[in-house]
């Protein structure tokens, strides 16, 4: 027997709250290590129980949901996983929640499977949003920042941010974390960031499901984040899959 999955229900309404705990305490590798009204109470009770999983709205007084996202990610990193919850589907909303460290989104009118399978899917680190989902929000955070990385870059005055400019024909070097992966764990990348699963890359890389295990966490590590939703945010941000996919890296 494994320990249960321990999660924090955060939201304001006191009713909703009572319904998720009755849903979760339902489920024999589940169970429910507090509560918290607002993002402020959020953080506190994240410190003292030390959830694995934090059920979190989005819109709440006090402090909201992507706020509150921000600041337990930064204090306990993968060690405990954020779902968002919320009333409706928000690109925006999904955007600034993948940016603040968030690991899934489920909307709060799902079936009680929903949430109870996306719970154990955040758990385990994979990936939770639909892919063309999590491919359209991610492409769109990643242009709306572009602009402004190459502005920053630009006054620089390196040669990587007149690549980044436009102001000559140099490219910028590839990152340390991104140079760190081995080939396989750079295909294995590649194709998080189609939306395959496990399985599926297993398939096409005609090895075992463990192998591919394997080749996760250790580019998980190397790249230092938390779950395969953000090493897909780092292959849009490092150009690897998107529009910028066709431009050029110089060599180290």
């Amino acid at each position: 027997m494994t320990d249960p999955i321990r999660v924090l229900l955060v939201d304001d309404h006191k009713l909703v709250r009572a319904g998720l705990q009755l849903i979760l305490e339902a489920e024999s590798d589940i169970e429910v290590a507090g509560e918290a009204e607002n993002g402020a109470d959020a953080i506190a009770m994240a410190a003292e129980s030390r959830p694995d999983v934090v059920c979190m709205d989005v819109q709440m007084p006090v402090m909201g949901g992507i706020d509150a996202t921000s600041r337990i990610v930064a204090s306990h990193g993968g060690a405990v996983r954020v779902l968002m919850l919320t009333t409706f589907r928000d690109d925006a909303a999904v955007r600034d929640a993948l940016q603040a460290g968030a690991s899934g989104f489920v909307l709060k009118n799902s079936p009680p499977e929903t949430l109870i399978e996306a719970i154990r899917v955040v758990h385990q680190g994979d990936a939770l949003l639909d892919p063309q989902i999590t491919r359209s929000v991610i492409a769109a955070a990643v242009t709306a920042r572009a602009p402004h990385s190459q502005d920053a870059a630009a006054a620089s005055g390196s040669p990587a941010a007149a690549a980044a400019s436009g102001a000559s024909g140099a490219v910028a070097p590839e990152p340390p974390a991104l140079a760190q992966l081995t080939e396989r764990e750079r295909e294995v990348l590649l194709l998080l960031a189609e939306g395959l699963s496990n399985a599926e890359i297993a398939q096409q890389m005609f090895v075992s499901g463990a192998t591919i295990k394997t080749h996760v966490s250790n580019l998980l590590a190397k790249l230092g984040v938390h779950d395969r939703i953000h090493a897909v945010i780092f292959a849009y941000e490092q150009g690897l899959v998107g529009p910028a996919a066709e431009a050029p890296r110089s060599p180290e």
